[in-house]
């Protein structure tokens, strides 16, 4: 009887090269970090009831639209385009790619995970509420990059809730604990800070109402980077989407960790990666 292979033994590997500014390759600890802190988070969406979902990696620009996007964050938006046939060409011949001819497709990269799910959901009656839960890669035109703080492409894990202006606010009451728990749990201190990130129009009311009210708040770190938040949309998604609960619009909020960022806190709250991923074993076994 011949013996079936037997399994190669990974080999070391070498420094690995970020391709660019805002782009980082997550060496093999890291890597390991980052999925054990994301099944951590899987498991917070569990205690939730959320169902888990994969959503899409490119949205289009007309309902980012209807959503003020373009308004409210008008320097995060990266589209997705494509070279010309003469573009491709000059490009076979070695032409600067900087400065090659793209033609728009009307999509944009998500810089939330958020938003391709509730685009889904656009026009649909709920008989109750719902919870999804997806990690998706993110991409912000950020002013500055800064290694796993600031990043051009990213990964976020969401938790969102849709259904009535209850539920809403528990949700992001029990998330909050949630959060907090687990950052205790994995030894990262952190607190709690309102911050300005509306989603909608900054000129109207709600953006006024917003100021007195909060609907973002931040899960900040001692050295300043916001490695979680909770967010309360009200019934904008729902009016703007056409989202219903029965007879009312639909209701909704979302709970979001940036995973590089969490990687990036363990890193500096237990002083190397090997260590953070001592803690994140024993909060995850």
């Amino acid at each position: 009887m011949t013996a079936g292979p037997t399994a190669a033994r990974p080999g070391a590997v070498p420094p690995l090269r970020d391709p660019g500014p805002g782009l980082i390759v997550l060496d093999p600890d890291q890597a390991r970090l980052f999925h054990l802190l994301d099944r951590l988070f899987v498991e917070v969406a569990d205690q939730l009831g959320a169902a888990p979902v994969v959503g899409p990696p490119l949205l289009p620009v007309a309902d980012l639209v209807r959503l003020d996007y373009f308004r409210n964050f008008p320097h995060l938006g990266v589209l997705a385009a494509r070279l010309t046939p003469e573009a491709t060409a000059e490009a076979a011949a070695g032409a600067d790619p900087t400065a090659l001819t793209a033609v728009p497709t009307g999509y944009l990269l998500p810089s939330a995970t958020c938003y391709g799910l509730l685009t889904a959901m656009t026009g649909v009656r709920l008989d109750a509420s719902v919870r999804l839960t997806a990690t998706g890669r993110c991409f912000r035109n950020e002013e500055r990059f800064e290694g796993l703080r600031r990043l051009w492409g990213f990964h976020m894990r969401e938790i969102l809730f849709v259904g009535d202006q209850d539920g809403a606010a528990e949700h992001l009451a029990v998330s909050r604990e949630m959060i907090l728990d687990l950052a205790n749990r994995l030894g990262v201190p952190v607190t709690v800070e309102a911050a300005n990130d509306p989603f909608y129009d900054r000129t109207g009311s709600r953006a006024r109402l917003a100021m007195l009210d909060p609907v973002k708040h931040e899960f900040v770190t001692v050295d300043g980077t916001a490695i979680a938040s909770v967010n309360r949309h009200r019934n904008f998604f729902g009016e703007r989407l056409g989202i219903r609960v029965g007879a009312d619009n639909a209701y909704s909020s979302c709970t979001a960790f940036g995973v590089e960022r969490w990687v990036h806190a363990m890193a500096c709250a237990h002083g190397s990666v090997p260590a953070a991923l001592a803690v994140a074993e024993r909060a995850s076994g």
